[in-house]
């Protein structure tokens, strides 16, 4: 396991007090909730410990929906190892994959990674939407942290967007995915059998913001299925 520098690893490593997996024998049964009627033109992925393994995973299955929609990832990690995880996305889904710029326009067939140490938001520019990376505090004891991607991206895509919440420790990307959804967007939880640890995608499913709570494996396929106009 990489060592982190002593800064970084409380940020990256401590969870808050109830971040540990959600679900338990005596829990609300999971509502899940009908995905958005409008086909999504972005997708937006938030993940956590055991995140870069179901990263690479997942973009191996997308490649359709990477080579014609816009994909931006937050994964909570510390600065050099974004970008030797962006090198390894860009070789598992055979498309361009890099840490995000200040300032670049947002364009399909890319997937743009947010880097360590810093917020990676989305804001318009003209009728483009371009990257905006924030040096702000941590959220929800992360920098780079998943709410602020979600939530910024709603100004720019509105309901028409998808978002994935992968394996990791915390909540983080439960509240923006309850944005998205308030916004006529859709989330899609990885489940917990498959998960390293089911804090954030736990999370979004015990708020009831899910509209399907799926295996690693089946994640890709259904990303797939919705960009193409299924809703089901």
């Amino acid at each position: 396991k990489p060592v982190t520098s002593p800064p970084l690893a409380p940020t990256l490593e401590r969870a808050p007090p109830q971040a540990k997996p959600v679900a338990t024998a005596s829990a609300a049964p999971v509502v899940r909730r009908q995905f958005g009627l409008t086909a999504p033109r972005v997708l937006v992925i938030g993940s956590s410990t055991g995140g870069p393994q179901a990263l690479m995973s997942l973009v191996t299955d997308i490649g359709p929906v990477i080579d014609r929609f816009p994909v931006l990832i937050t994964q909570h990690m510390p600065p050099t190892f974004t970008t030797i995880l962006a090198e390894h996305l860009a070789r598992s889904s055979r498309r361009p994959a890099a840490e995000a710029v200040h300032g670049e326009i947002v364009k399909p067939g890319r997937i743009y990674l947010a880097p360590g140490g810093r917020h990676m938001k989305v804001v318009r520019n003209g009728t483009d939407a371009a990257i905006a990376l924030d040096d702000g505090p941590p959220v929800n004891f992360c920098k780079p942290a998943v709410d602020p991607l979600f939530t910024s991206a709603i100004d720019v895509w509105h309901g028409n967007m998808l978002a994935v919440i992968l394996t990791g420790m915390g909540s983080d990307g439960m509240r923006g995915g309850k944005d998205i959804v308030a916004a006529g967007g859709s989330v899609i939880a990885q489940d917990e059998a498959t998960s390293v640890v089911w804090g954030m995608p736990g999370a979004a499913a015990q708020a009831g913001i899910c509209a399907a709570i799926l295996p690693l494996n089946q994640i890709g396929p259904k990303v797939v299925q919705l960009f193409s106009g299924v809703r089901s």
